[in-house]
């Protein structure tokens, strides 16, 4: 879990850096399609792909609200917010799990401290809203954005565990990506830029879509599978702490103290919400190479 959170963390200090020179748009498709050229081979190679054709409805529903729809909103949300803070209101992911546990799936459901823990993370989100976003239409716009998408992070999960049990997370991955791919490519003409970017964005992108995305993910999915999709979410209360560092000392952004407070409450809120405990044999086991571990 700590591999992943190292990656995802990374992911908001490389899309900051990739919207400088290029739309949001390609930013997302670029880094989506990179990551479906890394989990294709590996995919096909273990006969993953076969195993998703009964399943092709709940693929294009997971390719739009665990991926696209995710994806450009957190990019274009980054047009107005710092990488930091979007890395922290992704933290709000296990939130939302909780949330909506209550109406897809009871085995999630939340009681006692997990009840607490969600009305912790809205009172950080409502903090940070306050006092990092405030006086600012475009921040604010910003900040929802990103809010949104981690609701989107959160249906995914729960979709996974109740319509594709037993099937291989890479091929998950896999399919997800490469349906999001083509979903977006009839708009990649109006927005290709009409001069090369800079050596910096080509970097980004490149280790946003092959690291940050297309081995995040198999990693993700591969928790999903293995430890259910609340505790898979756990992820979203420690890679906050690594874009934080990232944005802090790379990008020169500000944390204030109404910052620490309201990341406080999220990943605070967040932990109980998502059972308020990760065993250490779980965490070890999670920092295992995914690819070893998705059979």
């Amino acid at each position: 879990m700590s591999v992943l959170a190292a990656l995802w963390g990374a992911s908001y200090m490389f899309i900051k850096v990739a919207i400088d020179d290029v739309s949001p748009i390609i930013v997302v498709w670029v880094r989506i399609v990179l990551a479906a050229l890394v989990l294709l081979p590996i995919a096909h190679h273990r006969g993953a792909l076969a195993e998703l054709r009964p399943h092709l409805p709940t693929v294009l529903m997971l390719s739009v609200v665990q991926v696209a729809a995710p994806f450009l909103l957190i990019t274009f949300g980054e047009k107005h917010i710092a990488s930091a803070l979007a890395g922290i209101l992704v933290a709000s992911a296990p939130i939302f799990t909780a949330l909506l546990a209550f109406r897809l799936d009871r085995e999630e459901l939340a009681t006692g401290w997990r009840l607490v823990g969600i009305m912790v993370g809205i009172l950080g989100v409502l903090l940070l809203f306050g006092v990092d976003l405030t006086g600012d239409s475009a921040a604010l716009l910003g900040g929802l954005m990103v809010l949104l998408a981690s609701f989107g992070y959160a249906i995914g999960p729960l979709q996974m565990k109740r319509k594709l049990t037993g099937v291989q997370p890479v091929g998950i991955a896999a399919a997800t990506m490469t349906v999001a791919a083509v979903l977006l490519t009839p708009a990649v003409p109006f927005v290709w830029p009409t001069e090369a970017p800079g050596a910096d964005t080509i970097a980004s992108l490149l280790v946003l879509g092959a690291g940050g995305t297309g081995i995040a993910f198999l990693i993700f999915y591969t928790l999903i599978a293995e430890i259910g999709p609340g505790r898979a979410t756990v992820v979203a209360y420690i890679a906050p702490g690594f874009s934080v560092v990232y944005g802090v000392v790379l990008l020169n952004e500000s944390f204030t103290a109404g910052t620490a407070a309201g990341l406080f409450l999220i990943l605070g809120g967040s932990w109980l919400a998502a059972g308020g405990k990760v065993s250490r044999s779980e965490l070890s086991r999670s920092t295992v190479p995914a690819p070893a571990r998705a059979r």
